[in-house]
């Protein structure tokens, strides 16, 4: 696990995990533009938290959520992994406690957004992309989620800021 450090998986976010977690959404195409407030709303909102935290400094360094009927649905949200943790499994740990949560076990069908490079890591808990005739579908007022050719220069845009 990522670099010899100790972790512990979490339900809730404290203050200053919390501002970490906007650090997070900062560096992401589909989430920079969230605010502190919206994010407390939505942390308040939803069903199932997981927060990997580094014991020692009291960090987050991953976070996932989950809303769920508790029957027949359960949709996995906000993937996501600090810079500095990928590749060390702590997105395999997420996805491990999340396919095994004691709430999740009898839902007939649990459900995510990926983009083309996480299909594997998905792919190895069961997930696929084979969804029968069911067509994504959305309605949105964020430009960056309506566009496809936004995504891209947008994920473009911030390779070329980590590259300078």
């Amino acid at each position: 696990m990522s670099q010899g450090l100790e972790f512990e998986v979490r339900n809730r976010l404290s203050s200053a995990q919390v501002e970490d977690l906007l650090r997070l959404y900062g560096n992401e195409w589909w989430s920079a533009q969230r605010t502190r407030p919206d994010v407390e709303r939505m942390l308040e909102a939803s069903d199932l938290l997981f927060a990997i935290i580094e014991k020692e400094s009291g960090s987050l360094a991953a976070f996932a959520r989950v809303l769920t009927d508790r029957t027949y649905l359960a949709l996995v949200l906000d993937v996501i992994v600090a810079p500095a943790h990928r590749g060390g499994g702590l997105g395999r740990l997420l996805v491990e406690r999340i396919c095994s949560e004691p709430t999740l076990q009898n839902v007939a069908s649990i459900e995510l957004v990926c983009q083309p490079e996480l299909v594997p890591l998905y792919e190895k808990w069961g997930f696929s992309e084979n969804v029968g005739r069911s067509r994504l579908m959305r309605r949105t007022s964020d430009p960056l989620l309506a566009d496809a050719a936004a995504q891209q220069a947008a994920a473009a845009e911030e390779r070329r800021g980590r590259l300078s």
